[in-house]
């Protein structure tokens, strides 16, 4: 499991000043990104680094427990619970910084697709090493 610090910006909150619904999707996505970036995984100049970068979201859900409250930041926690041949199959949470308080948590289902066919495709070696690395125990 890793934990992604993520700002929470005035634009993501609702007209009561707790963080939007559609946002949490939006924050574990970026999480997501940025650390996979971080492995050399991502699209540069409109391309994937590599074909494992090539994937979409296939099944998303959210359960909620409290709201965040305004703006700074929440950790992000991402983990790996299942690895397919073609999907993964993401557990998370959004987190208070010090990992107390769970704001919500779910799941999230990827991919990988190729791009000349649009049809699942086996993760290649290298990308399955990576996502090894977040497996659940």
């Amino acid at each position: 499991m890793i934990t992604v610090r993520m700002p929470v910006h005035f634009d993501d909150l609702d007209a009561m000043g707790v963080l939007h619904n559609s946002r949490y999707a939006v924050l574990m996505e970026r999480a997501m990104i940025h650390w996979w970036t971080e492995q050399g995984v991502s699209f540069t100049g409109g391309r994937p680094s590599t074909p494992d970068a090539f994937n979409v979201v296939r099944e998303y859900a959210i359960t909620f427990h409290r709201p965040v409250r305004g703006t700074g930041e929440v950790g992000v926690e991402i983990w790996i619970d299942h690895l397919g041949t073609t999907s993964a199959e993401y557990g998370f949470r959004v987190v208070s910084l010090d990992g107390e308080t769970v704001f919500a948590e779910g799941r999230r289902v990827n991919v990988r697709l190729d791009p000349a066919t649009m049809r699942p495709e086996p993760w290649t070696d290298h990308g399955r090493g990576i996502a090894a690395t977040l497996l659940r125990a």
